[in-house]
């Protein structure tokens, strides 16, 4: 009989059944006895039994290793199996939705269509849509951040049981294909259990890009036609009649192989590989797509062909004859299906080509594409054709699809970022211009000097840099990687690399150096050049920066080249490690603010860039929610974002969420071109007001805990597990960008992973209850100002509610258990201020939201919170017990099954939490 699959309750009882059968096959009823008592107890204690509670840390605690990896193990994979029921569930949900709305003839919420119906509801006309649409830009961009727990044979696998749970419950299987769906399901979760759910070593940089280039190959290149569709019905049900260009305005982005800031591993070589791998995956997808469609364009030629593709034809003939007549033998009569073979043999030949090393002057081979502009000809020319000679739907249809495709992602598939700290070029330029006898020390001048000297030698013709390279290898390395950011734009195209982006920018000279290199080697018109500013002392004098470069005149000169276009960015980490959740919030909102109409003021058209990542403390939480939140001015059609960690495989593994998340993307986007909210000025200036003060006192209260007291450095070091997270083998780059152990030395990620896994969540909320509480007090009449501020503007009811969804994550009781890895006084110090605050914040909070209790207008994500929390819970216990162990240097033989099951705690804790760092 057919399992109930309808509710997510069900599913998710499903799949723990047959893991727990899975578990008796594999370790035997012992184990599986061992794992069901652990849960018994988790859940009393949930329910506020202080004897299980108390129990279950006995058990725990007094576990032989073995028994301790079993039960990780166990509610590890559970976790994995919970995850993918959850992700079925948001389908569900929108697949009803969808239902509900066409049934009332209206656009779903959150949708293109409803983004388009509100346009037209506002009263824009299509002149002014089409304006939107020649700017629009939504560009996601994969990064390799150390917070990916899966390895992507995990991903695999995960990917297999969900597509059978999807064919069991929309397919209508028969009682044979059920059988065969679950043997299938039960197969894979076996393979699941065998399988060391962590790596066995670190992996390399091109381990990332094959892990990012997953999500390409399976979700994206076949979801991005749709949403290109999804836009263009919308506009034809709302602007009936009306032709409308639409751009390439979703694209994607990578920092994965590119990513050179704090990485060592990244280098000119590992850029060009990187590169090629885009290249190769790209033409492959094109060939799978193209197999495909050979029965299909089978058209006879008596129904007419254009003469363009006859010319086309005639062309490649000249080019590849052999070939040429090979296929006018075997499709007689059938011009479009020679056409497409001769595609196919020149994708062939390309990717011949690309399997070589890239060399300073290539020869092309005879027949290889040498651009995409050649393959989207070829396919546009067949498409043309049949649009003249009734093959409307052919046109329209698999053929349609592909040459979205091609316009979208080219032969580079993800357009590469390169990123690299603002400190290498000083110093490399410093060598260079010491060598040249031009200034003895760069690096000492000061701002107003380097930028003449850099403006200068922009404006000069002359090459600074000889062709062959012979300074120190830092020096040589970075002026490498613009050499090879040439050879990409010869050898992929110029959507390539588009972008250099210069981490913690703090002055004009920073970007002025980078363009400098960029002109050495020819790509300064192809390459922008985008300033970072993470901190929060940068944040703030971002805007006086770039006016600065934008009164420069070899960048103003360097603008035009690029149809007056800045691309910004804003890091949400960096700044929330600075100054805390609410301080970091604020600063980032006014920089946006700034920054828009320092480029209005200019006439340059501004994108930011926006480096946020999974967990709220750096910038996560719904991505609609954030976008409607920006400044009026702040993004206006044009979006930018990275996609971080664990976020990449929660929002791109399952092609129907990756469909969901990215048209909320896409509706937020859109309206943001629409008209502004409006606010009478006497009221934003009082909130602006409030906002400041609000924000000292949370940045105060936020740095006198983690820069004021000595003590947090030593319990963040032994109460969290950061030293095992540090040692994890999810990331090619370091943890540290230095050897030291002080906090600002620490990468934000990893700073933000340890509160998580320990519950306390930190940077996604400290601060905010003395903040709120500070200001307002007991005054009503202030707490009633707030309530109308949260009620009215989008920034602080966004700001509020993700930290809302973090403190509901945070659990003080689990985080004490913690406070057993450090020393008495150590603990003393520390988590007495954490735990005062974490309830001040959730008073402070309810307070203004006027509700009982956390996310009281969000049921569902409260729903969900509790019912994982008992299998969380016995992962926490698990955790501490055997940092214990591992601490205390016991048995050298027991060192590495004791880490391996560390690794599997936080892998563990990270799946059930659905956030890492």
């Amino acid at each position: 009989m057919k399992p109930a699959y309808a509710e997510l309750r069900q599913q998710v009882s499903y799949l723990g059944r047959l893991l727990g059968d899975t578990i008796i096959e594999q370790e035997g009823r012992r184990l599986f006895d061992l794992v069901e008592r652990v849960r018994r107890l988790a859940k009393a204690g949930r329910e506020g039994d202080q004897a299980a509670q108390e129990a279950l840390l006995r058990l725990i605690e007094g576990l032989p290793l073995e028994d301790a990896r079993g039960v990780v193990k166990a509610f590890a994979s559970f976790f994995q199996l919970v995850n993918l029921a959850e992700d079925a569930e948001r389908v569900r949900v929108a697949h009803r939705r969808l239902l509900q709305a066409a049934a009332e003839g209206t656009p779903m919420a959150e949708t293109i269509a409803e983004a388009v119906q509100r346009l037209h509801a506002q009263g824009m006309t299509a002149q002014e849509v089409q304006g939107l649409l020649d700017q629009l830009l939504v560009m996601p961009v994969m990064t390799a951040h150390p917070t990916e727990a899966k390895r992507r044979t995990v991903l695999i696998k995960l990917a297999r049981i969900s597509a059978e749970l999807h064919r069991l419950e929309y397919h209508s299987p028969t009682p044979a294909e059920e059988a065969e769906a679950e043997a299938l399901i039960r197969e894979e979760i076996a393979s699941l259990w065998q399988t060391e759910v962590t790596r066995t070593r670190k992996p390399t940089v091109l381990d990332e890009v094959r892990n990012g280039l997953y999500y390409f190959e399976h979700t994206l290149f076949d979801l991005v036609p749709r949403l290109y569709m999804d836009l263009q019905e919308a506009l034809a049900r709302y602007y009936p009649g009306v032709e409308f260009r639409i751009p390439q305005f979703l694209r994607f982005g990578s920092w994965i192989g590119g990513d050179c800031d704090g990485n060592p591993f990244v280098t000119p070589t590992v850029i060009e590989e990187t590169l090629r791998s885009h290249k190769a995956l790209a033409i492959r997808l094109y060939q799978q797509a193209i197999e495909r469609m050979y029965g299909l364009l089978s058209s006879d030629e008596s129904y007419g062909i254009s003469s363009d593709l006859w010319d086309s034809l005639d062309a490649d003939a000249e080019l590849l004859p052999e070939e040429a007549a090979h296929y006018r033998q075997l499709y007689p009569r059938q011009p479009y299906r020679q056409k497409i073979a001769l595609v196919y043999r020149k994708l062939q030949l390309t990717a011949e080509a690309n399997q070589q090393p890239w060399r300073q002057y290539y020869v092309p081979r005879r027949g290889e594409y040498l651009n995409e502009d050649e393959f989207i000809a070829d396919l546009t020319v067949m498409q043309e054709s049949l649009r003249r000679h009734r093959g409307e739907r052919m046109a329209a249809g698999r053929l349609g699809r592909l040459v979205t495709q091609a316009r979208v992602f080219g032969f580079h598939l993800a357009t590469l970022d390169i990123r690299q700290h603002s400190r290498r070029h000083t110093q490399a330029l410093s060598e260079v211009f010491a060598r040249y006898g031009m200034v003895p020390n760069y690096a000492g001048l000061t701002e107003v000097e380097r930028s003449a000297l850099l403006t200068a030698e922009l404006l000069n013709p002359r090459p600074l840099v000889p062709l062959w390279l012979d300074f120190s290898p830092a020096t040589n390395e970075v002026l490498e990687v613009f050499r090879v950011i040439r050879r990409a734009h010869q050898r992929v195209g110029p959507r390539a690399i588009k972008s250099y982006i210069v981490s913690m920018t703090s002055a004009p000279s920073d970007v002025l150096a980078v363009l400098l290199l960029a002109k050495e080697v020819g790509v300064d018109s192809r390459l922008g050049v985008v300033p970072l500013f993470e901190t929060l002392p940068d944040l703030e004098a971002a805007p006086s920066v770039m006016e600065a470069l934008f009164a420069n005149p070899a960048y103003h000169r360097h603008l035009q080249t690029q149809s007056n276009h800045q691309q910004i960015m804003v890091g949400y980490s960096d700044s929330n490690k600075d100054g805390g959740y609410l301080g970091a919030n604020w600063a980032l909102y006014r920089a946006h603010e700034a920054l828009a109409t320092a480029c209005g003021r200019y006439g340059v058209t501004l994108t930011l860039f926006h480096g946020r990542g999974g967990t709220i403390g750096r910038g996560g939480g719904p991505a609609n929610r954030a976008i409607l939140a920006q400044p009026a001015n702040a993004i206006r059609g044009r979006l930018k974002m990275t996609e971080q960690g664990e976020v990449v495989s929660e929002r791109y593994s399952n092609p129907r969420v990756a469909h969901r998340h990215l048209e909320q993307i896409i509706h937020a986007v859109l309206l943001t071109g629409g008209a502004p909210a409006t606010y009478r000025p006497e009221q934003m200036q009082r909130w602006r007001e409030i906002m400041n003060a609000l924000s000292r006192i949370a940045e105060t209260t936020y740095r006198q805990l983690v820069y004021g007291t000595p003590e947090l450095v030593v319990y963040f070091q032994t109460a969290t597990p950061i030293e095992e997270i540090s040692e994890l083998n999810i990331a090619s780059r370091p943890a540290r960008r230095q050897a030291s152990q002080r906090i600002e030395d620490l990468r934000a990620i990893p700073w933000s992973f340890a509160w998580t896994q320990t519950r306390v969540n930190l940077p996604g909320w400290y601060g905010l209850g003395s903040a709120l509480q500070g200001w307002a007090g007991e005054d009503e009449e202030r707490w009633r100002e707030l309530q109308t501020m949260y009620r009215e503007w989008p920034f602080l009811r966004a700001t509020v509610d993700n930290a809302q969804m973090a403190l509901r994550k945070a659990d003080m009781q689990i985080a004490s258990l913690y406070t057993r890895l450090t020393s008495p006084e150590v603990a003393a110090a520390i988590f007495p201020r954490l735990r005062e605050e974490y309830e001040r914040s959730v008073a402070a909070v309810l307070r203004l939201t006027g509700h009982d209790d956390l996310l009281a207008d969000e049921p569902w994500l409260q729903r969900a919170i509790r019912l994982r929390n008992p299998y969380i819970d016995p992962l926490n216990y698990a955790q501490v017990a055997l940092l214990m162990r591992l601490r205390e240097n016991g048995e050298p033989a027991e060192e590495d099954i004791l880490q391996r099951t560390v690794r599997m705690t936080i892998n563990g804790i990270a799946a059930g939490l659905r956030n890492t760092g």
